[in-house]
């Protein structure tokens, strides 16, 4: 049988996937090209502009301010994200009592919609009936103005994000944590390695092909979110929690229907998103080399 006769059918079952991937990413990314050149504010054809949107996005403030605040808000969220998911998977990969119930409470959020998530924050956070000023209140601290104070307002959409990915983060380093060689911490710990020094030097390096992938993912994750802004502050107060993907949101599908400039923004958020993941690519190989 020739080489291209038993590819047919790795072909066949590869096609999915790849039709998938036409269809639903590299058609609506040339579309989106397509559409950062013209003025477009309707459904209709567009307007021919070249790069008249990009030069506009270069003296945009609020473009600006949406890219610092996505910048601060994936630096806050990243490491914490994969830090807390670390501490909670070493500490239910032990024999705890509840250790079922609580692996299920923290990775919840990950099982229902992020929606649902969004709503529960705003729950929360809401300033006249949320629960934390409710609780607040009962201690005499006073209500805080988590939809009016912009860094409280971030603060209160990175509490809910950090909620949503934590548990994913432990799940994985739960699953990773099974392939650590338990002969290496036992011949560490008769060597007189205490419990956080086998953590540092035995389980953690052991562990950095599963950080660099949590690292990776929240980095896309964080340049991506969208729900938990827009249900809890929708970018307010002013732009304080304005991020890129909720700017071109509002200027593609808000009162300006400029879609033109709307999928500018978005093309920049997909540069912006895959320069970082190809950067964290580049350290990871040069580390393993």
């Amino acid at each position: 049988m020739s080489s291209a006769r038993r590819a047919n059918p790795a072909y066949a079952l590869l096609a999915p996937n790849l039709l998938l991937i036409v269809v639903f990413l590299l058609v609506p990314l040339v579309w989106a090209l397509v559409m950062s050149l013209q003025a477009k504010r309707s459904f209709g054809p567009g307007r021919w502009v070249g790069l008249d949107n990009f030069s506009r996005l270069l003296g945009d403030e609020v473009f600006w301010r949406a890219l610092a605040n996505t910048a601060a808000f994936t630096v806050l969220t990243v490491p914490l994200s994969v830090g807390l998911g670390l501490a909670l998977a070493l500490l239910m990969d032990r024999a705890l009592p509840g250790r079922a119930v609580f692996r299920t409470i923290v990775y919840l959020p990950i099982a229902v919609s992020t929606l649902v998530t969004s709503l529960v924050g705003l729950l929360l956070f809401d300033e006249s009936v949320g629960i934390v000023n409710g609780v607040l209140r009962d201690l005499g601290v006073g209500p805080v103005s988590w939809q009016t104070d912009g860094t409280l307002a971030m603060l209160s959409v990175a509490v809910m994000t950090l909620w949503t990915r934590v548990g994913f983060g432990m799940l994985v380093y739960l699953a990773a944590l099974q392939d650590v060689d338990r002969d290496v911490l036992a011949a560490a710990e008769v060597d007189g390695a205490g419990a956080f020094a086998r953590v540092r030097h035995v389980i953690v390096p052991w562990l950095r092909p599963t950080t660099f992938f949590l690292v990776v993912i929240n980095l896309i994750w964080s340049f991506q979110v969208f729900d938990v802004v827009y249900v809890m502050t929708n970018g307010g107060p002013g732009y304080a929690t304005t991020m890129l993907v909720t700017y071109a949101y509002d200027e593609g599908f808000g009162p300006a229907r400029n879609f033109g400039y709307g999928a500018t923004v978005g093309l920049v958020l997909f540069v912006l998103t895959l320069l970082v993941t190809v950067a964290q690519l580049v350290v990871q190989r040069r580390r393993d080399a």
